[in-house]
């Protein structure tokens, strides 16, 4: 058995198709995981949605911020933009097939044995893996629940940028979207910045890169994520970052996890789309 982790697809399903044949997936053998941002801003996240979920139980996938934005979109607290790329998700028949699929992802998924944490963006340096633990299964708990639509109401905004015990619910759930869906750089109190988002050395003064913070709780264990298009693929014996920029005519990546192997790209230029 193979378990492969491949980064963002965002709505790119031919790129997704032609990794899948290069890595002879096959879904009886072979495990997947998946770190989020199936849709949005690629042509075809229909088409992505209803691949991954024929793949069945051989895919384990979190949400990524544009997952939660797809149902944010459904659940009315948020209206479609001209850079969303998922009308044809919405105007589909088997759209609350797809929907009710999505809101059941986890926003965070640990494999105990091998020590090894799937995540959107990342686990923010001074939560131990308990707390991110808590705290993603807060937000899971609400969406997978019957008033999920109203959970999601009160997703959007920037703040808090930092955690403390003394937040409500809703700033609590707020936090834990943006820090596991979002989060790139933090200052050396952990307080997230969203305004940054090139390569590392490109931020402004006083801003690192979440996993670079001193002596995180995490560092112990291998966290795989995406989302930082600009950071592309960066492997090290603590992270594994994913986001090699499909939708952006970069490439989409897949490397094996259970044993060392060589990543293998699909190159996505001529088959990805950037809505103008």
């Amino acid at each position: 058995m193979a378990v492969y982790a491949v980064g963002d697809i965002q709505g790119c399903s031919a790129a997704f198709d032609t990794l899948l044949k290069a890595l002879h997936f096959q879904p009886s053998r072979d495990r997947l995981w998946l770190v989020g941002d199936l849709v949005n801003r690629g042509p075809d996240s229909l088409g992505v949605l209803r691949r991954v979920i024929e793949l069945g139980r051989s895919v384990t996938c979190v949400l990524g911020n544009h997952d939660l934005h797809l149902l944010a979109t459904v659940a009315g607290g948020r209206e479609l933009s001209p850079a969303d790329t998922f009308a044809a998700v919405l105007a589909a028949p088997d759209a609350r097939r797809l929907v009710d699929w999505l809101r059941r992802r986890p926003l965070l998924h640990y494999d105990a044995p091998a020590r090894r944490v799937l995540v959107h963006a990342g686990v923010p340096p001074f939560w131990t893996l308990t707390q991110a633990r808590r705290a993603a299964r807060e937000v899971e708990h609400a969406l997978r629940g019957p008033k999920w639509r109203f959970a999601l109401r009160d997703m959007y905004g920037n703040q808090p940028s930092k955690w403390s015990n003394k937040l409500d619910r809703t700033s609590k759930r707020r936090y834990t979207i943006n820090a596991l869906t979002r989060m790139r750089y933090c200052d050396k109190h952990g307080r997230l910045d969203f305004n940054e988002s090139g390569p590392p050395g490109s931020q402004r003064k006083g801003l690192m890169p979440w996993f670079e913070v001193p002596d995180r709780p995490t560092d112990n264990l291998q966290i795989v994520f995406g989302h930082w298009a600009a950071l592309g693929l960066l492997r090290r014996a603590d992270i594994t970052a994913l986001d090699s920029g499909c939708v952006w005519g970069g490439s989409l990546t897949a490397v094996r996890l259970d044993k060392p192997a060589r990543p293998i790209r699909v190159n996505c230029a001529g088959m990805a789309f950037r809505p103008d």
